[in-house]
């Protein structure tokens, strides 16, 4: 996604820093609201950790960021093309994402993201801030948000507040899915709304 040789690990270590600076909080701060440990997040500012979906969604939450801040850098203007091969996959307890693009408009914030879910794992998610859509490609994915649940094929979207605490399982597969975030500019999760805690 970044187009400039980086790895995630670099990107987000400089990023992490930088939204931690900027928002005045310390290693211990940042460690109570995202419940990750502080030695964690000192190895993932130093460049040395190994970050995880749970890992990343959980500073977007904390740090009421978008995804891509965290892990991208402004991309030039003109035609940009994404390489499968060139993007590094970031991978969690039954799902690999590889981040395609960030797409900005005065209303809204999208995150692309090309979404493998594994079979015979559960993704889960205690909520992160934005919109979450989910386009199936193949496969058959189960979706689970907030109690309810629905059986996705392949043609069929699902989308909802991705505050929610939300869960996706191969049904049949590995599922093959675009996953869209939408963000609005501004957005902001309300950590005092009983959705906080790990990814």
């Amino acid at each position: 996604m970044n187009g400039t040789g980086e790895s995630v690990r670099d990107l987000l270590a400089a990023n992490l820093r930088r939204a931690r600076a900027e928002r005045g909080l310390s290693l211990s701060e940042l460690s109570r609201r995202s419940m990750i440990g502080k030695a964690t997040l000192s190895q993932l500012e130093a460049g040395a950790g190994n970050p995880t979906i749970e890992t990343v969604f959980s500073l977007s939450r904390a740090l009421e960021l978008p995804i891509t801040d965290l892990l991208d850098h402004r991309q030039p203007a003109g035609m940009t093309v994404v390489r499968a091969d060139e993007v590094e996959v970031l991978s969690g307890e039954a799902v690999d994402l590889r981040p395609l693009r960030r797409i900005e408009t005065e209303d809204a914030i999208f995150e692309v993201y090309d979404q493998q879910v594994r079979p015979g794992g559960r993704q889960s998610s205690l909520g992160h801030v934005g919109v979450e859509h989910t386009i199936v490609q193949a496969g058959r994915l189960r979706v689970e948000v907030d109690g309810g649940s629905a059986e996705l094929g392949p043609g069929d979207c699902v989308a909802f507040d991705a505050v929610l605490p939300h869960a996706y399982t191969a049904v049949e597969g590995p599922v093959r899915s675009v996953l869209l975030l939408q963000y609005r500019p501004g957005n902001r999760l309300d950590l005092d709304s009983g959705h906080s805690g790990a990814e």
